[in-house]
């Protein structure tokens, strides 16, 4: 993939991966469109791509808004007359501690990190089609492949999205759209900074984005990285589940004992 001239929108790139992709892309050329919460960031990120001599238009909107995805998608279009990627980079969570969490808290995570790909990916695709093909980029993770202990609406959100995509590439294949997913191993950013999670080789936003650039210029189907994780997780895959479980449980911190009175109802 050639970057210049295309039309790029990132969806959560105020900070971290987002951002650094964001400024990588521009310095290629590529004309970006990029959209998260925070008004402030995106229009500052927006003002530095414009001072180095690139195209970018910022528009601040809630991707858990079932809505907000296609008024993107539309004044993206409006701005540049296609819409040639569709990058989704939004979601996240803190340690989460199932025993603690009601239903209402684990369908809070859910959305922020299965709703947030559904809204903007549909709208997408239905530019996607309508111009003759295009590519849909996805930051996933390798949560995904695992129940993780501290991030179990995480994964299962995460889990949810891999197999969603991989049913739109059979789907969507005739009309020329390709998918590209990312699945990154603990990346320091703003946002993972006294998260409570343990991070295991933790590796920086800048290193992330190096990932994330190779397998777009290279169309990757599916990219997990660093090595060392992927090799862990492809281990984990194959090893009888009592044992990847086991190995699962001594990898974090050992969790307190909860009196049963102080689980939620």
């Amino acid at each position: 993939m050639d970057f210049k001239g295309k039309s790029i929108l990132i969806v959560g790139a105020s900070s971290g991966i987002g951002r650094t992709l964001a400024l990588r892309l521009a310095r290629e050329g590529a004309k970006l469109v990029v959209t998260a919460r925070r008004e402030q960031l995106l229009t500052a990120l927006a003002e530095e791509i414009r001072a180095g001599g690139g195209a970018c238009l910022a528009i601040a909107a809630d991707a858990t808004n079932e809505t907000s995805g296609a008024g993107v998608i539309r004044r993206a279009v409006e701005e540049y007359g296609r819409l040639d990627m569709l990058y989704l980079n939004a979601g996240g969570a803190p340690a989460l501690d199932m025993r603690l969490m009601s239903s209402g808290d684990v369908n809070a995570y859910m959305r922020s990190n299965y709703d947030v790909v559904v809204n903007y990916l549909f709208p997408g695709l239905k530019q996607m089609v309508k111009q003759g093909g295009g590519y849909v980029g996805h930051t996933n993770s390798l949560a995904a492949f695992l129940g993780v202990p501290l991030q179990g609406p995480y994964s299962a959100a995460k889990g949810a999205a891999m197999l969603l995509i991989d049913t739109c590439r059979i789907e969507f294949a005739s009309y020329g759209i390709k998918f590209i997913t990312v699945y990154p191993g603990f990346v320091a950013t703003e946002a993972t900074a006294n998260d409570g999670m343990p991070a295991p080789l933790e590796i920086s936003a800048d290193k992330a984005a190096d990932h994330i650039m190779y397998a777009l210029r290279k169309e990757k189907s599916d990219y997990p990285f660093p090595l060392p994780m992927r090799l862990l997780i492809g281990l984990a895959q194959v090893l009888p589940k009592p044992v990847t479980l086991w190995v699962l449980s001594k990898t974090l911190p050992k969790l307190p004992e909860l009196p049963r009175d102080a689980l939620p109802e």
